[in-house]
């Protein structure tokens, strides 16, 4: 008779012992921690929001147009004027048959030595215009074409008017009223 070689008994695991830390430190869970659930949700609110703070583009390439992201003041500091406005641009700094987006207006001079402004949002969809050329004013989201001279609408889809903005010009200051 020949006999088999010895073979020992597979060993039994252990049995587990609770971990006086915790459950949670005993094994890693699959599921995220609650605090990184929710850290993570507040960064994405905060991405979502940031994202929609911002606007198509900001960079003023066009064709001669600069865009001023907010509405304060130009070179001068932003001083009261006599009328009691305040300065948001310099004449030499809207070219004849152009003009500058300041903020919330648009300020053009369809004319040597006249300046007036605009409201800078489309009456379409309340885009904010961008361009300023050969005296017209360009919404950018859907072309539309306001007059630099009165605001009328020179090509749709906008059928309204750009609101017009009350200024002065005291010497070189532009002043908003």
């Amino acid at each position: 008779m020949t006999s088999a070689p010895f073979q020992p008994a597979p060993a039994r695991p252990e049995p587990t012992r609770p971990d006086p830390a915790g459950p949670a430190s005993a094994q890693p869970s699959s599921r995220p921690a609650r605090r990184a659930v929710i850290a993570a949700a507040g960064a994405a609110g905060i991405a979502a929001a940031l994202t929609a703070c911002g606007s198509e583009d900001d960079s003023g390439a066009g064709t001669g147009t600069e865009v001023d992201a907010g509405a304060g003041s130009s070179q001068s500091g932003g001083e009261g004027g006599a009328a009691g406005g305040t300065v948001i641009a310099r004449t030499s700094e809207i070219p004849e048959g152009g003009g500058k987006v300041i903020g919330d207006v648009v300020v053009v001079q369809p004319t040597a030595g006249e300046y007036k402004a605009f409201s800078s949002k489309c009456t379409h969809q309340g885009c904010a215009v961008k361009d300023i050329t050969d005296g017209v004013i360009i919404c950018p989201c859907h072309d539309s074409r306001f007059s630099a001279a009165d605001g009328s609408v020179q090509k749709g889809p906008a059928t309204q008017p750009l609101a017009a903005a009350e200024i002065t010009v005291d010497g070189e200051s532009i002043m908003r009223m």
